[in-house]
């Protein structure tokens, strides 16, 4: 069997429709101005925004934000990956955690000593949770959040794609 060719690229303004077209294919279509907004971010200093690819065909991306929405790693200087994404047919073969080790690897070697990542709580989320936690990270211990805000005791939110469990690891 011959080994497929993984690749990591950051995006650029010609991956626009690029990343569009990834999360159509992951059933899970953005408003153009997520990404418009992330290489903007970008074109500033404060996100990276990155594609993976498998022999040529895109195969998902992910975002590291330099200064996260997040208030707790903002205050503590704590990176963020960001919108984990891969396509249905490239799952299970390490893509994810080879995004992950990647934007590791950046994060320290700008000397920072931890790097943050959320995770969705619904079964959908099951794998990515997994992956967390077999990657070393564990939860930042102030609970879950709403759109990176803490939900207080008794608060009732939704269960979608804006509660999170906030994780951390040390570099």
């Amino acid at each position: 069997m011959q080994s497929e060719k993984v690749e990591i690229a950051q995006a650029d303004g010609e991956s626009f429709d690029v990343l569009l077209g990834l999360t159509r294919q992951m059933h899970n279509p953005k408003d153009e101005e997520h990404f418009k907004q992330a290489l903007a971010l970008q074109d500033q200093g404060e996100r990276q925004v990155f594609i993976i690819s498998v022999d040529g065909a895109a195969a998902g991306y992910t975002m590291l934000s330099w200064s996260p929405k997040y208030p707790l790693y903002r205050s503590l200087g704590i990176p963020e990956i960001q919108d984990l994404n891969i396509v249905p047919d490239y799952r299970r073969r390490g893509l994810a955690g080879g995004l992950i080790a990647h934007c590791e690897g950046l994060v320290r070697g700008r000397g920072f000593e931890h790097i943050g990542i959320g995770v969705g709580l619904d079964a959908s989320y099951g794998a990515a949770q997994r992956l967390y936690v077999q990657m070393g990270y564990v939860p930042d211990g102030n609970g879950v959040t709403y759109d990176r805000v803490n939900v207080r005791f008794g608060e009732m939110r939704p269960i979608d794609d804006d509660l999170s469990l906030m994780m951390v690891k040390g570099l």
